[in-house]
């Protein structure tokens, strides 16, 4: 396991973590850390722990908007999907229905034409 000094709230504190995760659990920190220092800021010397509690139920508040924002769009990609199926297959239906009628147009120019040339008209 690799080590990590992040610093939150002007206090460092060592932390484990993945090999080569070492960058993302700074980056993650200082993120923290924005959150912990836009609330002092707010409301000044409330104590490091109410602080780190409130900082806590921010990501969290945020982290739940993301989860229904992607929950949404799954549920849009799937009506999406489910859509396109839909349209593939009356498409498949239509040009299936074409070449049918394509077919017997066909038989039916075939016929006129052997009838023209004197020809016995060939059973379909």
């Amino acid at each position: 396991m690799a080590q990590v000094t992040v610093t939150i709230d002007g206090k460092a504190y060592r932390m484990a973590c993945e090999e080569g995760q070492e960058d993302h659990l700074s980056e993650l920190a200082a993120r923290f850390d924005q959150y912990v220092g836009h609330l002092r800021g707010q409301f000044g010397e409330i104590g490091d722990l109410r602080l780190t509690v409130m900082a806590g139920i921010m990501v969290m508040d945020e982290l739940s908007e993301v989860d229904r924002r992607l929950k949404t769009l799954e549920a849009e990609v799937e009506s999406l999907k489910t859509s396109r199926e839909t349209q593939v297959s009356d498409q498949m239906r239509s040009e299936e229905a074409v070449a049918a009628a394509l077919g017997e147009v066909t038989a039916q120019i075939h016929a006129v034409v052997a009838r023209l040339n004197g020809r016995p008209t060939p059973a379909n």
